[in-house]
């Protein structure tokens, strides 16, 4: 009953087949080898157009290397005030873009488009002292478990336009998001105007893979400088292209990330059937969020379950009682029915 995080399940067998056979044979180094020639044109028909992809191995090196590629100096960069960027990366972003992160509120972990143009409206190209606009970077799917619909997508990328601003979206769980909403990885992004994606393939079954996706491959013309100065361009890159060839393959990584969201509504569906816990808001993609006693918290861990306890977001539907704990727990690929109906029951007795 593992549900601390995606992070903590391993990699999928084709994906450890795959490796085991690269591990066999000599390849060019640094991005040269032709496995890693074919998997960057993988990436052209998984997005239906010519992109640049370059291959990294966190997803805070992606994250904070794109925004690095938008950085102008006293640049800001605008982002909803729980993301992962600015929450949970050390800083890393700021470091290496050496542009400050500014928090726009919104409620489900989404920018409101209002709040995001009011922010922004802050901060002219001239603001000499306070720092100009430089960025927009959205979590998809966000860090409370919610999907920018594709119309919500739409808003915010009207605004970066406006503003000329280019526009990020961190797809740590790019694969889940997808599937909540049926849409195709073109429509998700560049058809609603994002310039640079992170494409996560380490939480959906991947060994260690992120990639780095320019829509505009213009905007990447000095990027390899940028990956090799901040110690990202491997020597030997083809195993995160390994990855990708059978994590792309046969739409693996689609169906990895259906079977993670089908566990996640299997969980919130139980949820909303028990009657000593309760989910703490809707969620779309992977991570569930409820509210349990402390009790029962305790007694599944004591049965070997993992999950986080979860600090309350500024929105949060309800508050606690004194008794109580809102927990996150996320799905992966290796979660079983199995899994998920154990720690319901155990909820549910408790």
């Amino acid at each position: 009953m593992f549900f601390a995080s995606d992070n903590w399940a391993g990699a999928h067998p084709a994906i450890n087949d795959r490796l085991s056979r690269e591990s066999t044979r000599f390849a060019a180094a640094y991005g040269t080898s032709d496995l890693d020639k074919a998997i960057e044109r993988k990436f052209n028909e998984v997005f239906e157009r010519d992109v640049a992809v370059f291959f990294v191995a966190t997803g805070t090196a992606a994250n904070s290397l794109s925004l690095a590629s938008m950085a102008r100096a006293g640049g800001l960069t605008f982002c909803h005030t729980e993301a992962h960027v600015i929450e949970d990366e050390c800083g890393a972003p700021d470091f290496f873009s050496g542009m400050r992160m500014v928090p726009v509120d919104g409620p489900a972990g989404k920018m409101r488009p209002e709040n995001l143009k009011e922010r922004i409206s802050r901060y002219p190209q001239d603001a000499i002292h306070h720092g100009r606009a430089a960025a927009i970077t959205m979590t998809q799917a966000t860090e409370v478990g919610t999907v920018y619909t594709l119309d919500e997508i739409d808003e915010i990328a009207a605004i970066a336009k406006a503003n000329a601003l280019p526009l990020h979206m961190d797809g740590a769980r790019f694969a889940n998001a997808l599937q909540a909403l049926g849409a195709s990885p073109a429509e998700m992004t560049w058809k609603r105007g994002v310039d640079v994606l992170s494409f996560g393939g380490t939480k959906n079954g991947c060994w260690c893979a992120e990639a780095i996706v320019f829509f505009d491959p213009a905007l990447a013309r000095d990027f390899a400088f940028l990956r090799k100065r901040t110690a990202q361009l491997f020597s030997k890159s083809r195993f995160i292209a390994a990855q990708f060839e059978a994590y792309l393959k046969d739409d693996l990584w689609l169906d990895l990330a259906s079977h993670a969201n089908a566990m996640a509504d299997r969980l919130r569906s139980g949820f909303n059937a028990l009657n000593t816990a309760r989910l703490a808001w809707p969620t779309n993609a992977n991570e569930v969020f409820a509210i349990l006693p402390r009790t029962s918290a305790k007694q599944a861990e004591e049965q070997g379950a993992r999950f986080y306890e979860w600090l309350q977001p500024r929105d949060m539907p309800e508050k606690l009682a004194e008794d109580e704990m809102l927990v996150r727990m996320v799905t992966s690929f290796a979660t079983t029915e199995e899994d998920v109906d154990q720690f319901l029951k155990i909820c549910a007795s408790a």
